[in-house]
């Protein structure tokens, strides 16, 4: 061919690229294609052709971590109002698994209420057993309508534009959304009633020396829609090391929310300076929920057994005490930390939480106490055993972010994260539409709602409150297995809320 029909070849090939990169530009579906126009589409073309390649030359569906591959695409597919099915029957090796999660299906299972949708519904609510504040007797105390709520994560950690989608997320669903320890922001405010964290930072409610300050904490529960308090002990990602915003991500807003200087690290000490000991902690509690009226809980990993202990001997005692309880697993935290914190520190969920809830068993509390399950409890099966083992909520972190773009790049630390979640890069947070990202993040809530309550079903009762740690077996090696019960040592009646809270659970239901 001559060189002129080469140029015009080279023109229309050029064109169409122009064009593909517009539309990239323009389009709001894909933050991906936003920010990386045109290569990003190699990205869904690897995707699209992956499990060819897996099967005969890269990994499985269950080696990639912290997430699997069939986590990432159930969530996607639910987020996005997909098929979240699988085809051909499951590829784990049931045969050859330890520590492999087994859910008793009932003989007679039920069907649900004639209204049940066949799909899921951001509407329809799956409410808590317990009613939060109520047994400490707070102004304010509610029933939660979502057993399945959003973790606490920062803005600064997170972009405003992730935060802004998780808040019109959990709005959609009726969720809560917690805040993180970096304070309210305008990001937080799209809807979604929020658990308001705090931690040793107090930001939000700090004074000029970054000190606790009671008064600027009641200014910050009457300018915004706060349900409940979490005074953060500690988390998952770093237990007993604090956190640190590094400089770059301390923009002028950040600044200005956290009461820090513009452009230099920002350090959470380990610990706090508002109380020192188990009496201190309950008295700082009962003062905020005092002044508040808000029910007031606390969240930290499990590490050393004996503050625990001291704690139920000392709620049981004095009457007083948290109204809610969150248990973080050592293998969770959105954040970035050092990898000896991040794989060796703190106790993994299922051991640090049924600790503590034998603890508050045997003191006679639990019942007076809303428990929360946080660690890698995004999806429902694990979601299921968190519940059977005693938690009456579930907050979810990583599983939340996938719904709103995030692609486990791991990046999270270097400010460039490639979807716009965990970087405050400008030009990468525009790839990100909240409103978009937003209703996906609620789609995603209400499909681990609807899944738990369709596995409730299957056990043959109505919620999934009513499902007890015998409904579940481990399987090991050898052929063996165990009930969850028998596995972590509990006692008959432990793991569900009692009858009479069951009772009132069925009523409110109708």
């Amino acid at each position: 061919m001559s060189w002129s029909v080469w140029l015009v070849v080279l023109a229309v090939v050029l064109g169409l690229l122009l064009l593909v990169a517009i539309y990239d530009l323009v389009q709001r579906k894909h933050a991906i294609l936003r920010n990386f126009p045109i290569i990003g589409h190699f990205r869904y073309l690897l995707e699209a052709v992956g499990p060819e390649l897996r099967q005969y030359i890269v990994t499985d569906n269950n080696e990639e971590r912290p997430f699997s591959r069939d986590d990432r695409r159930w969530v996607y597919a639910t987020a996005k109002v997909e098929n979240p099915y699988f085809g051909f029957g499951t590829d784990n090796d049931l045969e050859q698994t330890r520590n492999y999660t087994i859910i008793k299906q009932s003989m007679f299972p039920l069907d649900g209420p004639a209204d049940a949708p066949s799909h899921p519904d951001p509407s329809r609510s799956l409410p808590c057993a317990k009613v939060l504040g109520a047994s400490h007797g707070r102004r304010l105390a509610f029933r939660p309508a979502s057993i399945v709520n959003v973790s606490g994560m920062s803005f600064g950690s997170l972009s405003g534009a992730a935060i802004e989608a998780l808040d019109r997320g959990c709005a959609l669903a009726g969720a809560l959304h917690t805040t993180g320890e970096g304070g309210i922001t305008p990001h937080h405010l799209h809807g979604a009633d929020l658990v308001w964290q705090i931690g040793t930072g107090y930001f939000g409610c700090r004074d000029e020396h970054g000190a606790f300050s009671l008064e600027r904490a009641i200014e910050q529960v009457r300018s915004a829609p706060i349900r409940a308090i979490e005074i953060k002990l500690s988390q998952g990602a770093k237990p007993g090391l604090g956190g640190l915003l590094p400089a770059n991500k301390v923009t002028p807003e950040i600044a200005a929310i956290r009461g820090v200087p513009v452009g230099v690290a920002c350090k959470s000490p380990a610990a706090h300076t508002a109380f020192t000991d188990v009496d201190s902690l309950i008295t700082f509690v009962e003062t905020l929920a005092n002044a508040t009226g808000l029910p007031v809980g606390i969240k930290s990993a499990v590490g050393q057994g004996g503050f625990w202990n001291e704690l139920a001997t000392k709620m049981a005692e004095r009457g007083e005490g948290p109204d809610f309880i969150t248990i973080d697993g050592g293998e969770g935290g959105t954040g970035a930390a050092p990898l000896a914190f991040s794989d060796h520190v703190a106790l993994p969920f299922r051991w640090g939480f049924t600790r503590v809830y034998r603890a508050f068993a045997e003191a006679g509390l639990t019942d007076d106490i809303v428990f929360i399950g946080s660690g890698k409890l995004g999806m429902p099966e694990p979601a299921l055993c968190a519940i059977a083992l005693g938690c009456d909520m579930v907050n979810v972190g990583r599983t939340a972010l996938f719904s709103i773009g995030c692609i486990q790049s791991q990046r999270c630390h270097t400010d460039r994260c490639p979807t716009g979640v965990a970087t405050q890069n400008r030009r990468l947070t525009r790839g990100l539409d909240p409103e978009d990202k937003g209703v996906r993040c609620g789609n995603y809530l209400a499909g681990v709602r609807f899944e738990l309550e369709r596995l409730s079903w299957a056990c043959g009762v109505t919620h999934p409150a009513k499902v007890d740690a015998d409904m579940i077996e481990v399987l090991e090696d050898r052929w063996s297995a165990e009930t969850l019960r028998e596995m972590v040592g509990y006692q008959p009646g432990w793991g569900t809320p009692s009858k009479s809270l069951l009772d009132a659970l069925d009523l409110h239901l109708g």
